[in-house]
């Protein structure tokens, strides 16, 4: 398969409008925590991720520095202001998972969408399950305990990853939170005792993800579903 349809809204272009968009394309190596946009500044490509995740934050005062609103993986594009007729960005966004991106610059874009095709209904679709994500970390944040909304996290990144191991810190995973070191340290500690989870030296591995499943809260499997019926035939 090409490396290009490792993306959802890549694969599900039709061959004849992949071929045309595919020599705007071009496959970058990304680093974690390697800034992609920063906040209100100009966009100047737009991302689709084929094994890296990408996480969009927002500035927020205090100790926290940022809140995530949202993360992207293989299922979508970074940048998808610039589909709605944004020249800047409304959030920050950098590599949270390492991996690859077929970069596709902000002018190829915007001239690609001049035509006529399947992307645009693709991104009007990814668009409505992108805020569904939103709403729902909104509201995750206010409702559940820390340690559901850290099996989410990390249940999101595995799916993210097509995998269930990948990098993280605990520093990272409580700045996603908007939680204390010590207290993803605590939760991090349990899940491991249980043997839910492993963690060693920055990489975290799911052990057992049924049971993850059952801890975290409705919105894992909220998010998930809207996801899946992107990825779906009839999407």
């Amino acid at each position: 398969m090409d490396d290009y349809r490792w993306n959802t809204l890549l694969a599900k272009l039709s061959e004849a409008e992949f071929t045309r968009l595919r020599p705007g394309l071009r496959v970058v190596d990304l680093r974690i925590k390697q800034p992609i946009y920063q906040y209100r500044h100009p966009m100047d490509a737009v991302y689709f991720p084929l094994d890296s995740v990408f996480s969009l934050v927002t500035p927020v005062s205090g100790e926290r520095g940022v809140v995530e609103v949202a993360t992207v993986g293989f299922e979508g594009m970074v940048g998808l202001p610039l589909f709605l007729g944004s020249a800047t960005s409304p959030t920050a966004a950098f590599c949270q998972v390492p991996g690859r991106a077929a970069e596709l610059s902000a002018t190829d874009f915007r001239e690609f969408l001049h035509q006529d095709g399947q992307l645009h209904g693709l991104l009007h679709r990814y668009t409505e399950t992108m805020i569904t994500q939103m709403a729902q970390n909104v509201a995750c944040n206010v409702a559940h305990l820390a340690e559901q909304r850290a099996a989410r996290w990390v249940l999101t990144t595995g799916d993210r990853t097509r995998g269930d191991r990948f990098p993280l810190t605990q520093e990272f995973l409580a700045q996603m939170l908007g939680v204390r070191r010590s207290t993803v340290s605590e939760i991090a500690g349990k899940l491991q005792a249980d043997d839910v989870i492993t963690y060693s030296r920055g990489n975290l591995a799911i052990l057992d993800r049924p049971r993850l499943t059952g801890i975290a809260c409705e919105c894992y499997r909220i998010i998930k579903d809207e996801f899946d019926a992107l990825a779906g035939p009839d999407a």
